[in-house]
């Protein structure tokens, strides 16, 4: 069941793909690239608004996002990708084109297409029932992605000086709202070669 929220989704697509040698957001994912399947899969869960974080100048994202005819408006340029994770999502904070009916904020890593959808629709189901809180899935004693923040904490995340959102959400001695699941590919990113093979095979 698509999730009760309203909330917006964001895309983290800035990285570099250094260890994959190959750009992962473009790399096949059944009939279409990981960057599609991310798209339609947070659209199926009931998403407000996606938007997508990219590097200034990432050409070839640019020609994947049009040729799954994705709103140019929605494209959120980050600058300084070297900065890390953190600077996309702070990027996306500061981002004047949310809709004003948004009041969570679910936080979506590129490289992580092997998520179980269930997994993804109990997260947003622990946000609707703790609309309040921070929450994640966690595997194994350890909380992961995705991330759902509520209003109150996205809007803190603008001036935020922590070097990442860890330590951001640890500064504010927020209440995180985690579920233990027990989905493998919560294990797993698409960081080298060898990732994409396994992630392709838990797939199957």
């Amino acid at each position: 069941m698509p999730s009760s929220l309203s909330f917006g989704a964001i895309i983290l697509a800035a990285g570099r793909s250094r260890r994959m040698g190959r750009p992962k957001m473009l790399l096949p994912w059944g009939k279409t690239s990981v960057l599609g399947h991310l798209l339609a899969q947070w659209l199926r869960l009931g998403s407000e608004q996606i938007a997508v974080v990219c590097a200034t100048g990432d050409r070839g994202l640019a020609a994947e996002l049009d040729r799954l005819d994705f709103p140019a408006d929605q494209l959120i340029a980050n600058p300084s990708p070297g900065r890390g994770m953190f600077s996309s999502i702070q990027c996306a904070a500061r981002w004047p084109g949310w809709k004003p009916s948004v009041t969570h904020w679910a936080i979506a890593l590129g490289d992580q297409p092997q998520l179980h959808f269930e997994t993804l629709e109990a997260t947003l189901a622990l946000a609707a029932a703790k609309p309040d809180k921070v929450c994640q899935p966690s595997r194994g004693g350890r909380r992961r992605h995705p991330v759902i923040l509520p209003k109150a904490v996205w809007a803190l995340l603008v001036e935020a000086t922590a070097p990442t959102l860890k330590e951001f959400l640890e500064s504010l001695d927020c209440q995180v709202a985690s579920f233990e699941s027990n989905d493998p590919g919560l294990d797993l990113d698409l960081d080298t070669p060898e990732d994409y093979e396994k992630a392709l095979g838990a797939k199957m």
